[in-house]
This record gives C-alpha cells, sequence and structure tokens, in this order.
C-alpha cells in the first residue's frame, strides 16, 4: 500500500509537469485527474507548443513586436528590453527592405517542460525579392506556459551571436518631368536663387536693371518692383533661374548694385513652376514616413516626391533602387553578401501640358483666385491647367536662400495649394443653362423655337419675385426670345419658366438626370490629379426646380468637370476622361505607357438637339445681342461659349465664368476647349471672357492682340495704388467650397 501511494504521487507529479503545459493564446491549465495518465496524453501536448510558436509568428506577420516580447521566456526578457527587442526587428526590416513576411511550421518536438518547433520563414522584400531561411524555435514551459526562448538567430540565422545587417544602397538618378514637347518642367540642375536688395538699387539704374532681371526669369519688371515697393525688408526674394540662363546675363548684371545671386543645386521647377499644384515637388523624406521609405530601400536622406505628379509617379521618377545585403559582426568585419541587385533606372513622365502655353495662362490669370483650363476638345489631352495663387514649388528646397520666404507664401489665406480647377467646388451659374437647355429639348416639352418673354421679374413661383440680370445692370428687358435666343441673352426668366415647367409636369429630375449625363456629380477619372465629385442636387420643391435651371441652389462643380462637358458638346458628344500624361519612358528606351484618348461616355443628347445647342453658343460670342460679343469682336478665331455669373453666399458677390470651345479647324492646332472660373470677382462677360481670350490668342498666335479691359499695358493694371501691378486683388477671401 505504501508503495503504491509513492507511485501515485509521482504520477501526479509527473502529470502536473506536463499536462499543464500550455500556450500563451489559450492559456489552458489542465488539472490534475485522480485517473492515472495514459501514455497516448503525452502526444496531445505537441500542438500546445506549435500553437505558441504560431501565436508568436503570427504577431511577427503583425509587427506586432510588443505581443512577440510578450510570450518570451524570463531568461530571455532579463537579457534584452521590450524597445531594444522592437528595435532589432525593425531595424532588420529595414535594412532587408522587407514588405511582408510568411511561415510555414515544419515540425515539432515535445518533452515534458521543453518543445521545438522548426519552421521558414519566407521575407518578401523589395529590393531583394524572396528570401528563404529554415529556423528552429526552443520553446520552455514556465508556470504552465508555452514560452519562448529568443535569441537573435530567430530573426535570421544569419543573425546568430549579435551579427546584424547593413544594406548598401544603389540609387538611380530621379526621373525628369516634362511637357509634351519634351520641354523640362523638373529636373535636377544647377540653379541660381535671385533677390533684391532696394537700399541699394540706384534709382537712375532700377527700370534697366528690373528690364534684365525680367529677361532672366520671365517675370515682368512691374511684378518685380511691386514686390518691393514701399517695403523696408533689407532682401526681397525675386525667383530663381538655371545656372546657364543666369550665366547669360551675368555679365551685364555685375554692372549694377541691388541684385543679389546665390547658386545652388536642386530639383529645379522651370518658369517659377509650371503647373506647380499639379507637378507637385519634392521634399527630405518626411520624418513620419521615414521607415516606410526606407522599407521601400530609401536611405531616408532623398528627396521625394510629397504632392501631385512627384508624388503619383515616385516609383517611376526614382527608379528602382539596387544594393547588396550584407552580415557584419559585432566587430564590424562583413561575415558574408547575403543578396546583390542592380538598380533599374529611373522613368521620366511627359506630361500633355504645353509649357509656353501654360506659363502664358498662369500670367493671364496673375493676380485673381481662380483657375483655368485648356483641353483638345476631340481627344481629353489638358494642355493647360491654372490654379491662383500658386507656390514657387523651388520655395521647398531649404538649400535655395528664397526658401526663408515659404512660410510666408504658405501663410496666405487663399490657399495657393489648393488645386482649384480640380479640388475647387462651385456653384455653375448660367453656364449651366447649357445643360437646362438640353434637359429642355430632350423632353420633346420645348423647341428651339418655343418661345418666352424675356421681363425683369418672374413671378411664377408663389410668394417669390425673382430678378433677370438685366434687372440688376439697370438695362432693359431682353423681351421675347425663343429657345436659342434664351441662351444667347443668358435670360434667366426663360431658364426658370424651364425649370418650372419639367417639375410641374413630373420631369423634376430631367435637369438633375441631365447634369450626370454631362459628367457632373462624380470624378472625370483624371489619373495623376486628385479632384473632387462635386454635387447635383435633388429637386425636390419648386425652389430647387428654379435653382438648378440656372446652376444654383447647393448644385457643385469643378472647372475641370466644366471643360470636359463642353469639349464634349463641341466634339459632337463625346465625353472623353481627361488625361495628364502623354507618355512614362525610361532613358533610351520604349514607352513603358502612351497616351491613347479614352472615352467615358456620350452626352445623352440626339444630334439635332446638340446642333441647336452649338448654334446658341455660337450666338452668345458672335451675336451683337450675345453676352459675350463685346469681347470677342474682331477675333477671326470661331469661339462658341456660355458667359456665367455664380452667386455665392458672400453677400453680393459673384464668382465669375466663361466656358467655351473653338472650331478653327487649324491643320497645325487641334481645336481646344476651355473653362475660365475668377472667384468673387463680378460677371463673367466682363472678368472671365477677357481671359478666355487671350488665352486662345496665346494658343493660336502665339501672343496676345489687345490689353484686358483693367490694363494699361501687359500685366499692368491701369489704375496701380503704388507700383504697377498684376491683374485686380480679388473683393475677398476666397473659401474653398464644401
Amino acid at each position: 500500500m505504501k508503495l503504491w501511494r509513492i507511485t501515485a504521487i509521482l504520477l501526479i507529479i509527473a502529470t502536473g509537469c506536463t499536462a499543464t503545459g500550455g500556450s500563451l493564446p489559450t492559456a489552458a491549465v489542465v488539472e490534475p485527474t485522480r485517473e492515472l495518465p495514459t501514455p497516448q496524453v503525452i502526444s496531445t501536448r505537441v500542438p500546445e507548443a506549435e500553437s505558441a510558436a504560431k501565436f508568436f509568428l503570427d504577431a511577427w506577420k503583425a509587427e506586432d513586436y510588443s505581443k512577440m516580447y510578450s510570450i518570451l521566456t524570463s531568461l530571455s526578457k532579463d537579457a534584452i528590453t521590450a524597445d531594444d527587442f522592437s528595435k532589432k526587428y525593425r531595424d532588420t526590416a529595414i535594412n532587408m527592405t522587407l514588405q511582408e513576411l510568411d511561415y510555414s511550421i515544419l515540425s515539432s518536438l515535445t518533452n515534458p517542460t521543453r518543445a521545438q518547433v522548426a519552421y521558414r520563414v519566407t521575407y518578401k522584400t523589395v529590393l531583394l525579392g524572396e528570401i528563404q531561411r529554415d529556423i528552429t524555435m526552443n520553446l520552455n514551459q514556465e508556470k504552465g506556459y508555452w514560452l519562448v526562448e529568443w535569441e537573435d538567430g530567430l530573426i535570421l540565422p544569419e543573425l546568430a551571436g549579435g551579427n546584424r545587417l547593413s544594406l548598401d544602397v544603389k540609387i538611380p538618378a530621379r526621373g525628369n518631368i516634362y511637357d509634351k514637347n519634351e520641354k523640362a518642367i523638373a529636373a535636377q540642375t544647377d540653379a541660381v536663387a535671385i533677390g533684391v536688395v532696394p537700399s541699394n538699387i540706384s534709382p537712375d539704374d532700377e527700370a534697366n536693371l528690373l528690364l534684365l532681371i525680367s529677361r532672366m526669369t520671365g517675370i515682368p519688371a512691374p511684378w518685380i518692383r511691386g514686390k518691393y515697393f514701399g517695403t523696408e525688408n533689407y532682401y526681397i526674394n525675386v525667383g530663381e533661374t538655371t545656372r546657364s540662363q543666369y550665366m547669360e546675363y551675368a555679365g551685364a548684371l555685375s554692372n549694377f548694385s541691388g541684385v543679389d545671386v546665390t547658386p545652388y543645386n536642386t530639383r529645379f521647377y522651370y518658369e517659377g513652376g509650371i503647373a506647380p499644384q499639379v507637378i507637385g515637388y519634392v521634399q527630405l523624406v518626411p520624418a513620419e514616413e521615414l521607415e516606410s521609405y526606407q522599407r521601400k530601400g530609401y536611405l531616408g536622406d532623398e528627396k521625394v516626391g510629397v504632392s501631385g505628379l512627384e508624388r503619383w509617379g515616385e516609383d517611376k521618377l526614382a527608379g528602382t533602387h539596387g544594393g547588396a545585403l550584407y552580415v557584419i559582426d559585432p566587430q564590424g568585419q562583413i561575415v558574408t553578401r547575403m543578396a546583390s541587385v542592380e538598380p533599374v533606372k529611373s522613368q521620366s513622365i511627359y506630361t500633355t501640358l504645353d509649357r509656353d502655353l501654360q506659363a502664358g495662362v498662369q500670367k493671364a490669370l496673375a493676380g485673381f483666385a481662380g483657375s483655368a483650363v485648356v483641353m483638345e476638345r476631340d481627344t481629353g489631352r489638358i494642355l493647360a491647367i491654372a490654379s491662383v495663387p500658386d507656390v514657387d514649388p523651388n520655395l521647398f528646397d531649404p538649400y535655395n536662400v528664397n526658401f526663408q520666404f515659404l512660410g510666408q507664401a504658405l501663410s496666405d489665406p487663399r490657399q495657393p495649394l489648393v488645386n482649384r480647377a480640380t479640388q475647387g467646388l462651385y456653384p455653375l451659374g448660367s453656364v449651366f443653362k447649357i445643360i437646362t437647355m438640353a434637359a429642355a429639348l430632350e423632353s420633346n416639352e420645348f423647341e428651339a423655337q418655343t418661345t418666352y418673354n424675356c421681363t425683369h421679374e418672374f413671378t411664377d413661383v408663389p410668394n417669390l419675385t425673382l430678378y433677370d440680370w438685366t434687372y440688376k445692370k439697370e438695362l432693359p428687358p431682353s423681351g421675347m426670345l425663343n429657345l436659342q435666343e434664351g441662351l444667347m441673352r443668358s435670360c434667366n426668366p426663360w431658364f426658370w419658366h424651364i425649370g418650372l415647367e419639367l417639375y410641374r409636369k413630373g420631369l423634376g429630375t430631367a435637369i438633375p438626370d441631365m447634369a450626370k449625363g454631362f459628367g457632373l456629380g462624380s470624378a472625370t477619372g483624371i489619373e495623376g490629379v486628385g479632384e473632387d465629385a462635386g454635387n447635383i442636387p435633388t429637386v425636390e420643391t419648386e425652389g430647387d426646380a428654379t435653382n438648378i435651371a440656372i446652376g444654383q441652389g447647393t448644385l457643385l462643380v469643378t472647372p475641370l468637370q466644366v471643360v470636359d462637358f463642353v469639349a464634349a458638346v463641341g466634339n459632337g458628344g463625346t465625353l472623353y476622361t481627361p488625361q495628364i500624361i502623354e507618355k512614362i519612358a525610361p532613358p533610351d528606351a520604349d514607352p513603358t505607357f502612351t497616351f491613347t484618348p479614352k472615352i467615358r461616355g456620350k452626352l445623352p443628347v440626339s444630334e439635332e438637339n446638340l446642333k441647336i445647342i452649338q448654334e446658341s453658343m455660337r450666338m452668345v460670342v458672335a451675336n451683337a445681342r450675345g453676352t459675350a460679343h463685346r469681347t470677342f469682336s474682331s477675333l477671326q478665331i470661331p469661339v462658341y461659349g456660355k458667359t456665367g455669373t455664380a452667386e455665392t453666399s458672400v453677400g453680393d458677390q459673384t464668382h465669375a465664368w466663361f466656358a467655351g470651345y473653338t472650331d478653327y479647324k487649324s491643320p497645325n492646332k487641334p481645336d481646344i476647349a476651355i473653362v475660365v472660373m475668377l472667384e468673387y470677382q463680378g460677371e463673367g462677360s466682363d472678368w472671365a471672357a477677357p481671359i478666355f481670350r487671350r488665352i486662345v490668342e496665346l494658343y493660336f498666335y502665339g501672343q496676345m492682340s489687345r490689353t484686358y479691359p483693367w490694363e494699361s499695358t501687359y500685366y499692368v493694371t491701369s489704375t496701380p495704388t503704388g507700383p504697377a501691378t498684376p491683374t485686380p486683388e480679388v473683393t475677398a477671401t476666397p473659401k474653398k467650397k464644401k
């Protein structure tokens, strides 16, 4: 009996030492039973050790290093802190350029208090492809749990004994960004920062000095003087130019005092920034993204694209980094080279932009807040896309002495980094009447020759009196007009009548549906450029019906959407996806991408009705009573367009619109669609239409034929305050519409 009791106690103790062993994920503790264990019980303990190993490896896959550390043995934790443990894994991931990790269990062996689990790890890296290693993990039981006996070799066998990894990175030169004619927009080059010290400028030499700087930089002389007139600053930023361009004028500049030049090497943005909100800029890797970039094979001290095409095309512009991965012992000596790969040359991005036209459009908008887009009517190519105010992207380089003025530029409350052409949301005003006219004709409730008496007032909605624009401008009412003349005169009562009649006849969705058919209310799909979708409201009341009919209410559009549907009207009804990329190509090799027009839809308008709309848009410009006739008189290029003046929530201030297309049929210049939008500036016919005309002249003629009504000479206002300035300042602080 005594022998039996001793044997039973020993078996119970043995059972407590083995059957109670569990993995941390389940935390199972098996209480000893009164029955004697059988030999088969031992085989059920193997999955418990595997479960602990899987817990550890799954946490590794998820990069949850704290969870991994939580199941280390007490001795392992004594040997390494949680922070150092995490750092070892992060450093390894960075040096391997690890993007993903996978594993599989190969075998396991369990003794009463110890276990071994063999597994295969697949490291999926950016630079070095896949690397596989077979590793064995030792586990111990502590307080009823299986815990990992950790050492460096569990990360990678080569790291056993305190070794570490070192990656020798090879970085290809960054690709350039060009316009469609292969003129550089952004490229690495030697540059010169230019400024003036006003107190050192001789009054007798000022005019000649400014003219010389203007020729060197392309900045109009009056604008340069406007930067420093009336200030007491010691140094005033003018801009930047390439070293080669500067050297052409260096000799002449040496004869003048007051000009300051500082050379530096940089990612240079020509013309002070061509479409800067679209092209973007580079900066040093942001601190919060450092590890992410290092995991892609970056050293961390490179400049990377942080906005625009520079960011969108980072993987193409930066090329594929190469490198060699070495194992280094604790004394700093190379143990072995694990893997190596050669870098792949970067690619350059060739945009659809015309650099000279783009620079001209930006100058045409200077001084306003707004945007303009020029698109090939029959392909969807974007030739120019300007948003003002903007920021010189060269200022983002801290090695540029003019970097000190970046904060001043970014503090502009008009948000110069916002791309108003694709992200600005605005009521469209009377340009929307093109869509209302299409809905009217397609409803079969109206015809081109249907007439309506356009008076000053519209009182068809009970308890509501609306006034035509002629009333507000104290002009005679337009009188009896057919539908085409209604668009030509932009008669508000005519279009309120259309909206109201369609609503009352149960066709309240006709106008919103037509707007969606014209591409409004959804993104255009332009690649590489951020854009907003806008909003097409639901018509639920008679007030809604009249509002949407003239592009007001809660209707919101982007200028890009407008130029897109206007182009479709002009080309016969095809909605193209706007595109900004002409091709992407490595040096001396075939392109990896080439532009092809992309059709995204067809206007839901019959050929006959589309022709009626086209004729009406021509009347806006060509007919003596058209709202834009005065602006386009004497222009030999056929223009089809529509003025727009959109009410805003800021008092009586309005956005000025003009949108249209050409039908010149030039063998050398494809016809274009253009939209011009100026925030809080007034009438579209007064402000946007003249800028539209200038853009047409720049595109077809390469020069301007007349000054704006508000200019005394090109780029100089007729009533400047102090120095001559660009176009008039905006009369209110613009807000980005939500």
